[in-house]
């Protein structure tokens, strides 16, 4: 049984602690998309694990995990978290594996990134309009617009020829001057023999785990062995399915498994669309259920919403299932799994968007994936009794409070799917676990 996890709305959703929780059914945790801009977070027995590169599945050290071509991979980053993880008694060796077709982050992909956002905000100033992303700054586009761009591009197989890594930065180098300098960012001229010698050496030491992962996992199909496949960042996100132009730059919908692990989507058994019980986004970009008042606030402290990689305050509001349900059409969503439940205890009334209202009057309940028209669509809310208890020791679902399982059974009726999973805190064990079987909480 092949499996995909997949985040339903703009990111954040607890992916990693879901991939972790089903670790234990897998064979392989595959990567499939985005680079060190994405961050999993996974709690063990009170330790907490923050993962950026590396798939959630690398506390299970039986299991093989593997970062696939479609992920664009900063070496230094990679490193880093491949030592932090040691440091802590997690052993990284034969158990991770990078695609030789993975793409670089280079240095000069962050300087243009944090220049191109700086233009950007320059223009919004006199235009009286935002027209900056809020990217991570981590050079994610950059080096995706290198890879489309081909003649610009590294990748991590690269890294291990110097002589040809060398020739090929000797060529970027003097065009990503230029257009640095273009940009307005002081620096230097970029040094391609520096580049060379750093990146070969981290080439180097990332030599045993870099390899054509495509023939490991057909090699696993054709076996018989279980794939989990992990998605960064979240369907709403999706370059092309997305709120775009604020979205990330990979397809980070299930529909980037095939192209970015080298698996076709026939071998994908079940998809787990992963949800929060209400909404937060990150950046710039459209938000149609956010609240900036006291809600907002206690939401956001309550559910600790602040970034895993870069720690910036997240935006929250009420669970936008109009939204929701768009992502699980796009991904082929068979069941949910719906995250910081916990978060919701002690609201009198809880709201769920299940509609839009459009300028010209009408109703729709059809997502607007569209940067600049999304922010026209009005809400429309339903509004259900909250629960004064605190539900983070609860490990069965009839221990849930009744107003908890109202809530949960109105989201399986407006998406159509059932939950498999709930989960009341951040460990490992603080998960419900659903029978499937039975169709979730409303059946």
């Amino acid at each position: 049984m092949n499996t995909a996890v997949v985040g339903l709305q703009w990111g954040d959703e607890g992916k990693g602690k879901i991939v972790d929780l089903l670790t234990s059914e897998h064979d392989l945790i595959v990567r499939y998309n985005g680079g060190a801009n994405a961050g999993h977070t996974v709690v063990v027995g009170g330790k907490k694990y923050a993962l950026h590169l590396i798939p959630s599945g690398i506390l299970s050290q039986e299991k093989t995990c593997i970062i696939g071509n479609g992920v664009v991979v900063d070496p230094e980053k990679l490193l880093e978290e491949i030592q932090s993880l040691r440091d802590r008694d997690v052993p990284v060796g034969q158990n991770l594996l990078v695609s030789n077709r993975a793409h670089v982050v280079m240095p000069y992909h962050k300087e243009q990134d944090a220049a191109l956002e700086r233009v950007l905000s320059a223009a919004a100033g006199k235009q009286g309009k935002n027209h900056s992303i809020g990217t991570t700054k981590r050079g994610i586009g950059p080096a995706y617009a290198d890879k489309i761009h081909r003649s610009l591009s590294i990748r991590m197989g690269d890294l291990l020829d110097p002589e040809y890594l060398a020739a090929r930065l000797e060529v970027i180098c003097a065009i990503r001057t230029k257009e640095l300098d273009a940009l307005g960012v002081e620096t230097p001229p970029l040094d391609p023999a520096e580049l060379t010698r750093s990146f070969a050496a981290m080439g180097e030491q990332l030599r045993p785990h870099i390899t054509d992962t495509i023939y490991t996992l057909h090699e696993a199909v054709q076996q018989g062995r279980s794939i989990l496949f992990e998605g960064a960042n979240a369907c709403l996100l999706d370059i092309d399915h997305g709120t775009f132009p604020y979205v990330t730059s990979s397809n980070c919908s299930t529909l980037g498994i095939p192209a970015g692990t080298g698996v076709p989507g026939r071998h994908i058994d079940q998809v787990v669309g992963i949800m929060k019980a209400y909404t937060t986004r990150v950046g710039e970009g459209p938000f149609p259920t956010e609240e900036t008042g006291e809600t907002g606030n206690q939401i956001r402290e309550r559910g600790n919403e602040y970034g895993t990689t870069t720690g910036r305050p997240r935006r929250c509001g009420w669970l936008d299932l109009v939204a929701v349900r768009y992502s699980a059409m796009i991904c082929g969503v068979t069941s949910l799994a719906c995250m910081l439940l916990d978060v919701l205890s002690g609201f009198d009334e809880l709201k769920i968007c299940t509609g839009y209202q459009l300028p010209d009057g009408t109703v729709t309940d059809r997502f607007i994936p569209d940067g600049y028209r999304l922010p026209q669509a009005k809400p429309i809310y339903e509004t259900l009794p909250g629960w004064p208890e605190e539900i983070v020791s609860t490990t069965d679902r009839d221990e849930l409070p009744t107003n908890a399982k109202a809530y949960l059974e109105r989201i399986e009726q407006v998406t159509g799917l059932p939950i498999s999973l709930v989960s009341v805190g951040p460990d490992r064990a603080q998960t419900v676990r659903m029978d499937t079987t039975t169709a979730g909480f409303s059946h």
